[in-house]
């Protein structure tokens, strides 16, 4: 039976993963700050729940070897983070900063703990969430963008050194997902920017939700049993539609399409 550890499973898409992987048979490790939050996954056979805050990195270390302690770990599935939207300026130095903590350093952190567990055991797969901002810019989500960006820029670099050692590296980049993200992210508007702003929502449809947890789960699903060297699955159609868009355009052309929307 193998067996997945995946950060952030008390709701969302970490949450759909857990399930999804307990169905198809897999021994599940859902880790989350709040354990009181995963009462109800607890309660399924094959699944444990510990506690992991991805910022703090002795408790990663604490959390890893626990897990350890049941068995080998197949796959990593770091998906703990959140949002930060609206222009730099109307961001605290502490909201950016513990964006980046979590977004991007847990993620970072909590792969360094489980690599020398995949070096002897000389196979392993690291999974990472990442975003459509982390594909491409979402005007007003700079912060949300660059923790994204950063992860897939990461990954790629990972790609090469894990590969010395059979280790996989993947990302999932979904657009919209209907789930608590939404109402967890921090959204800080400058009234001169409101505007823009609504304009840029408009010109994305974010008003509208494209996708379940369970749809990209499948995503999750597929990367992790598929057995391809695929570096990147664009899940969802929203994502798919925007990012076909930006490839079709290059990055200066969507750049300067999406500019005559939002700036007026």
């Amino acid at each position: 039976m193998k067996t997945i550890f995946i950060t952030g499973a008390s709701t969302g898409l970490g949450k759909a993963t857990a399930l999804l992987f307990h169905s198809k048979g897999w021994k599940v490790i859902a880790t989350m700050r709040d354990v009181t939050k995963g009462s109800d996954l607890a309660k399924l056979e094959n699944i444990t729940v510990l506690s992991l805050d991805v910022t703090d990195p002795a408790q990663i270390g604490e959390t890893a070897a626990k897990a350890l302690t049941l068995g080998a770990v197949d796959v990593v599935f770091n998906n703990a983070g959140y949002g930060l939207g609206g222009p730099l300026e109307n961001l605290t130095d502490s909201e950016i900063v513990q964006l980046f903590d979590t977004n991007m350093l847990g993620t970072i952190r909590v792969t360094k703990a489980f690599v020398p567990h995949f070096k002897e055991r000389r196979q392993g797969l690291f999974i990472a969430a990442t975003s459509m901002a982390g594909l491409m810019a979402v005007p007003f989500n700079t912060i949300y963008n660059a923790s994204k960006f950063a992860i897939e820029g990461w990954t790629e670099g990972m790609f090469y050194e894990l590969g010395l050692f059979n280790i996989g590296i993947k990302t999932v980049a979904p657009g919209i997902i209907k789930s608590h993200f939404g109402e967890n992210a921090i959204w800080a508007v400058g009234e001169e920017y409101k505007e823009a702003f609504d304009r840029s929502m408009a010109s994305f449809d974010f008003r509208s939700y494209f996708s379940t947890p369970e749809m990209i789960a499948d995503i999750v699903y597929e990367a992790a049993t598929d057995g391809k060297k695929q570096l990147r699955y664009v899940a969802g159609e929203d994502v798919n539609r925007h990012f076909a868009q930006y490839e079709e355009l290059g990055r200066q052309g969507y750049v300067d399409q999406l500019a005559t929307k939002v700036i007026k």
